[in-house]
């Protein structure tokens, strides 16, 4: 029998899996972005070519009653889908792909499964699980009301027509694309699965990104990418370099032949990867380069940590350090994989392109970039400490590959003997018990630390820290929910003021460089999602939440007992961001590097503009912001924007991922460096020289 007739359950029939997807993607743009519209008039489309694919599988089962099966779990698996990804979202406030979503399942589940299960348990909590799994219970029910209701043989016609009307929906949306620059390179060159779920969809953005992991060889436009240098735009530094420091400057390069790796090679993404090194323009020497060479490094990736938790009143120690600093104003850690995305961006100076994967995919590599590896080779005493379970997002894995040659050491694989069991875990009591018992008399030291105390739920009865510290917040003019956020802050001010006793004890005081940075914004702060419903963010920014730029804004520690010299008040007022860090470190250490091989930038070479952007293809400079969803810049007050800036700029942000997404995903450094060296024995050979 041809489903052709005009009866409504027939229709029904033929359109229930396409009118389902529309439903489960309207609810979850509205959930998650708090818009439906103009997004929907490309996700019509796009769900119903989808659902209609879908019907034409179940349409080749060998029975009726195989094909009403296969429509039910279809619409089961869906509904969970959707509701797992509704609450990471909730939880995390980025969207995350299926991978980032099963690799952390297991961590979530042994760990926040408490977490968990109460934010799902609330009545938003529940109304969305019904939702989500509404078309699969009102398919059941129907069936169990009404037997022969879907039990229709398929013929040749109607799987014709399925696959016609599938074609023409995928064609309606193409030219719906097409038609909207933003929108087409969304799609096609500069895709993004952060940028491409509020817009597409969550499932088109799911097969999307499937296709994106399977395309081996990066795109550069190499054409077009001008990294425009400093001359239009204003000074890194808010002075004029030392003129008795002041020295010929020369290209912070190593002696590699780019070209000749190109052409030896027969991996393809490797050669294009060494195509773009070879094309970029290297960053130069400066007066502050080896400013800290031969210091001790202790470089902390703050739980949460944000530019508002540094404050003289809750956090003075924070304060005193941030003030006395080299202090970057205009500094973002967009929030790209949650705790693992900002540690990407942190150590390896790489935006987490490949979401929660991003760093576990680098366990076998040559991590040579690295401060672990760099300073290794200098013979430098290197410890990895957490102080939460070692094996967290696979840290024992990963942090063992890092470079530092005593290993990596989490709650589990030792911290248990100076950490309580608690949560979050006191950054006091990790940072106090590994200087005092294994780094501290062991300069040159090189020491990394992934803190927690700053987690979310920031609830006092909920939060160790909150409740400990709750007597230096008690008074404060915010809502509990902040005012445990700002103590559990306290408990690293803590631990700074503690190790900065212990460095003038040991007399290393001035010549220990401390960097503290965040992995993201504190999203646990707020129960919902979409921007523009962050009033716990809000109120602790003192401004309504409107964009990424404000979510993710931020502010480093960039702190040395030795600052501020005479002379030297160091103050980057342009847009900076996380991967800079690296660049910029590598010269102040006075390193041997290779500029061309990181896309940050050393923040404080005169020579080079600053720029912050994400993986939306978002960027921001000091002329002003690019909004990629809308295609539109926005030059700022005064600006002289000159000609073919945006064009520019918008080629150099899509290159810089292009490139994060290369070297994460093919192990660049091991074609450029060669194999990866014994940690121990490189350490062995260069402390005993």
């Amino acid at each position: 029998m041809d489903i052709t007739t005009a009866h409504p359950t027939k229709a029904l029939e033929q359109y229930a899996l396409s009118l389902a997807i529309l439903f489960l993607e309207a609810t979850f743009c509205i959930s998650t972005s708090g818009v439906a519209l103009p997004a929907m008039l490309v996700m019509l489309p796009l769900s119903f070519c989808l659902g209609q694919t879908c019907q034409l599988a179940c349409s080749f089962a060998s029975s009726s009653r195989a094909q009403r099966l296969i429509r039910l779990a279809i619409l089961a698996l869906l509904g969970i889908l959707f509701a797992v990804e509704y609450f990471v979202y909730r939880q995390f406030k980025v969207f995350y792909d299926p991978v980032t979503v099963a690799a952390g399942a297991s961590d979530v589940a042994g760990q926040f499964a408490g977490a968990a299960w109460n934010m799902i348990v609330t009545p938003s909590g529940l109304a969305h699980i019904a939702l989500f799994l509404l078309p699969a219970a009102l398919y059941g029910l129907l069936l169990v009301q009404n037997k022969t209701l879907f039990a229709v043989k398929e013929s040749r016609a109607s799987r014709a027509r399925y696959a016609l009307e599938a074609l023409a929906a995928y064609l309606v949306a193409l030219a719906i694309i097409l038609t909207q620059p933003a929108l087409s390179d969304l799609y096609t060159a500069r895709y993004s699965f952060q940028g491409a779920v509020p817009r597409f969809g969550l499932l088109t953005s799911m097969r999307k990104d499937l296709q994106s992991q399977l395309v081996g060889s990066p795109s550069f436009e190499l054409a077009s990418d001008n990294e425009q240098s400093a001359q239009d735009e204003q000074s890194p530094a808010d002075e004029e370099p030392q003129e008795d420091k002041a020295s010929v400057a020369t290209p912070a390069v190593l002696d590699i032949d780019f070209a000749a790796l190109a052409e030896a090679t027969d991996n393809a993404t490797w050669a294009d990867l060494d195509r773009y090194v070879e094309s970029r323009t290297p960053s130069k020497t400066n007066p502050y380069t080896g400013l800290f060479e031969g210091y001790n490094l202790i470089f902390i990736s703050a739980e949460a940590f944000t530019a508002e938790a540094i404050r003289p009143d809750v956090t003075p120690t924070l304060y005193k350090m941030w003030k006395h600093g080299i202090r970057l104003t205009d500094y973002y850690q967009f929030d790209t994989a949650g705790t693992t995305g900002g540690e990407c961006a942190n150590l390896f100076g790489l935006l987490a392109t490949e979401g929660g994967s991003s760093v576990r995919g680098t366990t076998d590599h040559n991590n040579y970039l690295t401060m672990g590896n760099l300073l290794n080779q200098r013979g430098y005493n290197g410890w990895a400490f957490h102080n939460n379970t070692y094996t967290y997002y696979g840290r024992d894995a990963t942090h063992n590959n890092l470079g530092y040659n005593n290993g990596y050491m989490g709650y589990g694989n030792g911290m248990e003997q100076w950490v309580e069991w608690q949560w979050p875990q006191s950054d006091l009591e990790m940072i106090t018990a590994t200087f005092d018992n294994l780094y501290g008399k062991a300069a040159p030291f090189n020491v990394y630390y992934m803190s927690v105390s700053g987690h979310s739920n920031y609830d006092p009865w909920d939060n160790a820290m909150a409740q400990k510290n709750w007597d230096v917040v008690a008074d404060l003019p915010y809502s509990d929910r902040v005012k445990g956020y700002l103590a559990a802050n306290v408990e690293l001010d803590r631990a700074m003021e503690k190790l900065l006793k212990r460095l003038k004890k040991q007399r290393i005081y001035r010549k220990t460089v401390i960097v503290i940075s965040s992995d993201h914004f504190p999203y646990g702060l707020d129960d919902d999602a979409p921007i523009g419903q962050l009033p716990y963010l809000s109120e602790l920014y003192g401004f309504e939440i409107t964009d990424i730029f404000q979510r993710d804004h931020n502010a480093p520690i960039i702190w040395c007992g030795s600052l501020p010299k005479e002379g030297i008040r160091l103050t980057v007022n342009e847009p900076t961001m996380s991967i800079d860090l690296l660049p910029t470190l590598c010269n102040l250490f006075g390193l041997p590097w290779d500029s061309r091989l990181l896309p940050g930038r050393d923040v404080l070479d005169p020579d080079t503009s600053g720029i912050a952007f994400n993986l939306n293809y978002d960027w921001r400079t000091s002329l002003g912001t690019y909004w990629a969803g809308s295609g539109t810049f926005v030059a700022n007050e005064g600006a002289d924007v000159p000609e073919g800036y945006v064009d520019a700029k918008n080629a150099e942000v899509a290159n810089k991922i292009a490139y994060c997404h290369g070297v994460l995903t093919s192990d660049y450094y091991r074609h450029v460096f060669g194999e990866p060296q014994d940690v121990q024995a490189v350490h062995d050979k260069a402390a005993g020289s």
